[in-house]
């Protein structure tokens, strides 16, 4: 599981945008440092081609018995050196730049795959299946994301609009903002972001903030716990908590891969219990 700070710098656009490896062959032994690219290896057939993880790395669980290799911001090097791999694969913003520039002045070849966006994980799952040779099994993997994604939006284009905060962590309070792909989720399902117009691509708020705002609902993560909004009970005037619209997401709603339309389903249905209960209790 990721620890607070880890998951705050990977949400966080942290470094500037990395060279993309540009020569064109299939790489056979492939170290992934973020756990969303992993589960993509696999998502596009490439599985056997993977000989490395980073840290937290936890699905498929055949990734569970590859080596570690640390993660963005420390890495074994002896370990990453005796897998011999022939592409690395980092996210673009989750890992510093000087730690990618490094990694190249190594004599890796690195790729810097980009997941800030819901347009973007669609792209990523097509780049990774490029690098490995699996891109017809990548297409169909991202066209049929993209497919439901449209669904879901379809079926939500004339919801009645409700004011949603995602609530990254609670102490400290983080949350998403506009370009985010939780916030596109949000938005396709009928839900207005209440902190879309900040800056920062997952911003620290105050309570303040929070309740000048006034969300109707609250949604975490389920790797969050069952403490996620304990706080917010001290405030009983909130609008999510009259209404009772705290719901917790599979943990896939914050890692950019296929999965993610399946997270996008469950918050299209926390959202439509959120409205129900808007309208019994207003």
């Amino acid at each position: 599981m990721f620890t607070l700070a880890c998951l705050c710098a990977a949400l966080c656009a942290c470094s500037k945008p990395a060279t993309d490896a540009t020569d064109t062959d299939t790489a056979r032994r492939v170290v992934t440092f973020s756990p969303h690219l992993a589960e993509i290896i696999f998502a596009v057939g490439a599985g056997e081609q993977l000989v490395g993880v980073s840290a937290w790395s936890d699905y498929p669980r055949a990734v569970l018995e590859l080596p570690e290799i640390g993660d963005a911001f420390s890495i074994d090097q002896e370990q990453l050196s005796l897998l011999q791999p022939d592409l690395l694969l980092v996210w673009e913003s989750g890992m510093p730049a000087h730690t990618v520039d490094d990694l190249r002045q190594r004599g890796f070849r690195v790729a810097a795959i980009r997941s800030r966006n819901l347009d973007d994980v669609a792209n990523a799952v097509i780049r990774v299946g490029e690098l490995t040779g699996q891109r017809e099994t990548a297409d169909a993997v991202a066209s049929e994301f993209t497919r439901e994604l449209e669904a879901l939006r379809a079926s939500y284009v004339d919801a009645d609009p409700i004011d949603v905060f995602f609530q990254i962590s609670a102490r400290p309070l983080y949350t998403v903002n506009r370009e985010h792909f939780i916030s596109e989720i949000i938005s396709l399902c009928g839900g207005r972001n209440i902190f879309d117009d900040l800056d920062e691509f997952a911003p620290s708020v105050s309570v303040e903030a929070v309740l000048d705002r006034d969300p109707e609902v609250m949604l975490a993560a389920a790797n969050a716990g069952d403490e996620a909004f304990v706080e917010w009970a001290r405030w009983p005037g909130l609008a999510a908590g009259r209404y009772s619209n705290f719901y917790l997401l599979p943990e896939t709603i914050g890692r950019g891969t296929p999965r993610l339309a399946m997270a996008a389903r469950s918050a299209c249905v926390a959202l439509d219990q959120s409205r129900t209960n808007r309208e019994m209790k207003q």
